[in-house]
């Protein structure tokens, strides 16, 4: 009997460590997870300007909205109020994908405006580019919006 006590105290315990060890902190990111980009993607390294929210708003904004994508992920750009900065990931069948967007939060008096600008980027699910414009769909495939290649 004490030999099936201890073999249920020691099932016990391993059970309890590994409960233990699969809830702890997850592990840093390695660096195959870390979002990487193809530097010849039609996308990356050109500064795309707003042209349009939907299929016809023009916003008039105090700075021009934009953004630059780097290859190595990085987001940055302008909602035409705020700084942004995050990430983007660009998968196959032109899925695009914004993350952690950020924006430096300052007012302006088109402030709604800008959020929209930030909203069409993070609710962003593929793109199409037709030469020097770039459009994305929502995950409806619904239009959200168009940008113009800065020459």
């Amino acid at each position: 009997m004490n030999k099936t006590l201890s073999g249920r105290a020691l099932l016990l315990a391993l059970v309890a460590m590994t409960l233990a060890a699969c809830g702890g902190k997850p592990t840093e990111p390695t660096r195959q997870d870390e979002v990487r980009v193809s530097s010849d993607h039609p996308v990356v390294g050109q500064r795309w300007n707003l042209l349009l929210v939907g299929t016809d708003e023009r916003l008039s904004m105090p700075t021009t909205p934009h953004f630059v994508i780097a290859p190595d992920g990085r987001v940055t750009g302008h909602d035409g109020c705020n700084t942004i900065n995050g990430k983007v990931q660009l998968d196959d069948g032109n899925r695009i994908q914004f993350r952690e967007l950020a924006t430096t939060k300052m007012g302006c008096p088109q402030l709604d405006d800008a959020s929209r600008v930030t909203g069409m980027m993070e609710t962003a699910y593929r793109y199409l580019i037709d030469h020097d414009r770039l459009v994305f769909f929502g995950p409806d495939q619904r239009v959200l919006g168009g940008w113009r290649k800065a020459n």
